[in-house]
């Protein structure tokens, strides 16, 4: 048994826990809105995490050593606000707690990433939180085994409620913490055995411990309302090997005198006579947000308790190596290292004179070699189809489980556990993460994606057979509505390269802009499109002329991906009947509208617009209007070899020719041959 000889508690810490509850349920009772029942029920763990085990410092949050807390069960948000104000956090003023769920407060409903210091990550979607937890536990051990401890070494801390467990997302997330032994990552559960619709009995009967165990995890079971039992737990879960799941039993709305233990203290203000009682069952004799000013001290006391530990590691720091030093700072700024443009430029020009035809899937896996070698930082894995969508290049070396050297990580059959962690890896600073799977399985990974996108963060969702063109897999494998789905989210660039030189260029495009990328790749062979160098990178416009119409354009055709050979095919058909046709690639419609007007009005052009695209024309007719027309899929596919398919549904150059040729045939078109 390891020695826990640990210093005696503070002994106001039940009066500290007891103001933090108040701030809770008095916000939360001044907005008439919001969930007071988890911040009283885990106030006491709070309490305890927060004055003796969390290492950060207040006065700098950012600071890279710092332990990651993660509130999973974010509907508890006021419990991390109440936290942070007391700490000392500048930003969460006492103001901000009153302005809680109001109209662009920084103390939003459910922590969001960015609004306040502290808020390591957007959680509210359950299970989200422990999975994007897992991430940040890898990267840490990842930059550790990389720079060695006395620049990394800290703990995450996750606190989670019955759903996030119930979530199957948070199966994926234990099982890989636990395969990965990642013995830093401390998840407490707070067990209150209640839910919206009343008694977790209602719809689940699981051991979470032996769930958790079952997973290769250590487990505790804890009374959460006993500060000295909560903090043996915390000490035991730091000395173990693995990562640990304390069951903390606690008691939802703890303290309020009708409404403790039931589900109606869950989402719904406790009402000003339930909080009066509670003032006096607790003891708690003051106005609300009126907080003693010993309580308060002993409250910033611990906000600064890591305050000597972050000036030994600045020490530390300022002693390494300089170059390594430099390296450091690099990594955790997300800078680019220098010559990294440079190097792009040289390899799309050998690229585009090599003009060879294969699948774009492995031009994307050249890109992401010739950035691995550039870049440390740039870490990725695949959910169990490294060889499929060519997630590895030989640059990156095979994750050594032992060591934890290596920059290509087995992520399992987990694709949202893997978007999420990769989540994660991006929030911890230090690495910009990818991960790859088939284009019809980012429905799995879906809530991840969108969370990445809410937050800004740099992570490359990586998705091979793209559309049709797998064939012989059938409906069930062929994304059809995908791209359109994904291109419909806020905060996201979708890349469709056309070939290897373009997805190179949309590979540095991700690495080198702010916020996440979907990067979508086919798996079928392509006629190379870019044969020619060209000093731009013009797929960095999202859109641009691939070729331009012999003489007075009268029409123009847009193509992504696979399809743009099959638009450059078409243009010489149209030729040979005297039609002048440009052809436009646009490997991303997002990035193409960020161009100023005048870039996108030359690149359209006023002739008719034609757009081809093997997946649902949704979205497309903003470019062709009444003018023009979408070849596209808008409806789901068959088995068959993927060129049946495109026969089947048109998208071959002789129909798309033909079809144009109607359309301007009867139509004056002038200065036709």
């Amino acid at each position: 048994m390891p020695d826990l000889s640990l210093p005696p508690i503070d002994a106001r810490i039940n009066e500290m826990a007891n103001a933090l509850r108040f701030l809770a349920a008095d916000a939360v009772e001044k907005a008439q809105t919001g969930h007071p029942g988890m911040p009283l029920g885990m106030a006491d763990i709070a309490s305890v995490l927060f004055t003796r085990h969390l290492k950060y410092d207040a006065a700098v949050p950012d600071w890279p050593d710092r332990d990651r807390f993660v509130l999973s069960n974010g509907h508890g948000s006021m419990l991390l606000y109440g936290l942070l104000h007391l700490t000392g956090y500048k930003e969460v003023t006492l103001d901000a707690l009153k302005r809680y769920r109001t109209s662009r407060s920084p103390t939003a409903a459910h922590p969001e990433y960015g609004h306040l210091p502290g808020i390591e990550t957007t959680t509210g979607p359950l299970g989200q939180g422990i999975a994007t937890a897992v991430g940040m536990a890898i990267a840490e051990r990842l930059l550790a085994a990389e720079f060695g401890s006395d620049l990394v070494d800290h703990r995450t801390w996750v606190f989670a409620g019955d759903g996030c467990l119930m979530e199957g997302l948070s199966q994926e997330a234990i099982s890989l913490a636990g395969h990965m032994r990642l013995s830093k990552l401390t998840v407490v559960f707070d067990d209150n055995g209640t839910t919206i619709d009343g008694p977790t009995a209602l719809a689940t009967s699981d051991d979470q411990r032996k769930r958790f165990e079952a997973s290769n995890w250590e487990t505790i079971a804890v009374d959460g309302h006993d500060p000295q039992a909560v903090d043996r737990a915390f000490a035991l879960a730091r000395q173990s090997d693995k990562p640990t799941m304390i069951a903390a039993r606690t008691h939802i709305g703890y303290g309020a005198p009708t409404k403790q233990g039931k589900s109606v203290a869950h989402g719904s203000p406790l009402g000003a006579d339930e909080i009066s009682g509670m003032r006096e069952k607790l003891g708690w004799p003051h106005a609300p947000f009126d907080i003693p000013e010993d309580l308060r001290s002993a409250w910033h006391d611990a906000g600064s308790r890591g305050a000597a530990a972050r000036h030994d590691w600045d020490e530390r720091l300022a002693a390494f190596p300089a170059e390594k030093r430099a390296e450091f700072d690099r990594r955790i700024s997300g800078a680019l290292p220098a010559g990294i443009e440079d190097a792009v430029k040289r390899a799309a020009d050998e690229t585009a004179r090599a003009a060879e035809a294969i699948p774009i899937r492995k031009g994307s896996q050249a890109a992401l070699g010739l950035l691995a070698s550039h870049m440390p930082e740039l870490i990725g894995g695949s959910a169990d189809l490294t060889g499929s969508v060519l997630t590895r290049p030989a640059e990156l070396a095979q994750l050594d489980a032992d060591s934890f050297v290596g920059r290509h990580l087995p992520f399992g059959i987990r694709e949202h556990g893997m978007a999420a962690a990769m989540n994660g890896m991006a929030l911890h600073g230090g690495f910009i993460p990818y991960g790859g799977t088939y284009f019809v399985f980012s429905d799995y990974a879906r809530p991840a994606i969108r969370l990445a996108a809410l937050m800004g963060i740099k992570v490359i969702f990586l998705f091979s057979h793209d559309s049709i063109g797998v064939g012989e897999d059938g409906a069930t494998h062929q994304p059809i509505e995908h791209l359109a789905s994904l291109r419909a989210m806020p905060g996201i660039r979708v890349y469709r390269p056309a070939d290897a030189v373009e997805a190179l260029e949309c590979w540095y495009d991700a690495v080198a802009e702010a916020g996440p990328s979907v990067m979508v790749v086919a798996r079928q062979k392509v006629v190379p499109v870019r044969t020619a160098p060209r000093e731009d990178l013009p797929s960095r416009r999202g859109g641009y002329v691939l070729s331009e119409a012999d003489g007075q354009r009268h029409a123009t055709i847009l193509a992504t991906g696979s399809e743009v050979e099959i638009a450059v095919a078409a243009r010489s058909i149209l030729a040979e009947s005297g039609i002048h046709a440009a052809v436009v690639s646009m490997p991303s419609v997002e990035v193409f509208e960020r161009q100023p007007q005048e870039y996108r009005d030359q690149v359209l052009g006023s002739a008719p617009r034609y757009v081809i695209e093997a997946g649902s024309t949704y979205g497309w007719h903003r470019y062709t209007g009444d003018r023009g027309r979408v070849f596209g899929v808008d409806t789901f596919g068959y088995s068959g070899s993927g060129p049946e398919l495109y026969a089947e549904v048109g998208l071959t150059p002789p129909a798309i020719a033909e079809a144009i040729l109607g359309d301007l045939n009867g139509v004056a078109v002038t200065g036709r041959a």
